[in-house]
């Protein structure tokens, strides 16, 4: 199994989903998209073996991924929309209240550059009620940073995403869920999978303010992120336009059985009893 789709315990999802257990999910035999862009599915810089399966989320990524060369791409839909099928809806919170804020981040590779406190001014200024900032593990455990949200409102992190198979926060989608379930709106100053996610679970979109950069970013491909998805960026959206965009990135009626993904994946041989009888 690629590492990359232990990230945020997508493998996990999957295998619970498949009815296989979920704390020691099968090597998945392909790589699985394990978190939205703009090209390929597969993340920069990831080690690729030709001609292996790619699982990506949506059918706009597939064309990517053919366009650039790589025909053995399938869409799945995204782990998240998995996970919505596992929940249940008493799971959902009487009333909804505030803002979840996710902050672009930066990662073991790249940090990032702006200014995080003229940014929380312009959060406050636009948000009504509370905002709940939700860290990427990386900005979470610099405590300068953290400091500089923890004066604005409530600071949270998911978990780790993971890394080589190690300390990967299995719940990273639970716990996301469980916070969107909360909150009335999901907004980010990068159009991100956590935008996505938010829209899936009941949320309404916005993104806004100074996008900040990463060390050595492509900044072509970041302008091309606002400028051709412009329905999902802003303060207040078209609710029903930035839903149909949001689901159809994340593959939204693409969703496979148990049965076919546990095929694809190459999980037969750990097919459950009760399903095989």
């Amino acid at each position: 199994m690629h590492h990359a789709n232990h990230f945020y315990g997508h493998a996990h999802v999957m295998a619970e989903y498949c009815g296989l257990d979920p704390e020691h999910p099968p090597r998945i035999n392909g790589y699985l998209q394990h978190g939205w862009n703009v090209v390929d599915g597969l993340g920069a810089g990831t080690p690729y073996v030709p001609g292996r399966p790619i699982f990506v989320w949506s059918e706009q990524t597939r064309r990517r991924s053919w366009s650039m060369g790589r025909r053995q791409a399938t869409v799945v839909g995204a782990p998240f929309l998995y996970l919505l099928t596992l929940a249940t809806p008493s799971d959902e919170p009487v009333e909804r209240s505030g803002t979840i804020w996710y902050p672009f981040h930066g990662w073991e590779g790249q940090h990032i550059k702006g200014d995080h406190q003229r940014l929380v001014d312009e959060i406050l200024e636009t948000e009504d009620g509370p905002v709940t900032f939700c860290l990427y593990w990386h900005e979470y455990r610099n405590d300068r940073v953290r400091a500089e949200y923890e004066k604005a409102g409530r600071v949270i992190c998911h978990g780790y995403r993971g890394y080589m198979w190690r300390d990967t926060t299995r719940e990273f989608l639970h716990n996301q869920l469980a916070e969107l379930r909360k909150h009335k709106r999901v907004a980010s100053n990068r159009l991100s999978s956590a935008i996505f996610h938010g829209v899936a679970a009941g949320c309404e979109p916005a993104v806004y303010g100074d996008p900040m950069y990463l060390d050595k970013e492509d900044r072509p491909t970041a302008e091309r992120v606002r400028r051709d998805w412009p329905e999902l960026h802003g303060k207040h959206l078209d609710l029903a336009a930035a839903r149909a965009t949001a689901m159809a990135e994340l593959g939204e009626g693409y969703l496979a059985s148990p049965a076919e993904l546990r095929a694809m994946f190459g999980w037969t041989a750990y097919l459950p009893t009760a399903v095989a009888a």
